[in-house]
């Protein structure tokens, strides 16, 4: 089960301008928190909205790192729940062993 190509691709682009403003957004929102007047903070936010949406960290799911599946990821793995699965019930994954009670 993979996801669709065109989703995967649109969410490497985020990254990318995720990667590319971070530095310019902490800068922007570092300065807003240090900012004393009320003005000067609303021109920082005004800054801080003219960068792209999709630069926002917010805007980025967190996806498979092989099947590129948005739901049910593990973390510590980046890897969605069917493939530790699979390659368990495929005997590829040392260590986990199939219950039954029958």
């Amino acid at each position: 089960m993979t996801a669709k190509k065109g989703v995967i691709r649109r969410d490497k682009g985020k990254q990318g301008l995720g990667n590319k403003y971070h530095s310019i957004r902490r800068s922007l929102k570092a300065r807003m928190g240090e900012a004393s007047s009320l003005d000067g903070r609303w021109e920082i936010h005004k800054e801080l909205q003219s960068s792209p949406r999709n630069s926002a960290p917010t805007r980025l799911h967190r996806r498979c790192f092989l099947t590129g599946r948005p739901g049910a990821n593990y973390r510590y793995f980046g890897l969605s729940r069917h493939v530790p699965r699979e390659t368990a019930h495929a005997c590829l994954l040392p260590g986990p062993v199939k219950s039954s009670w029958q």
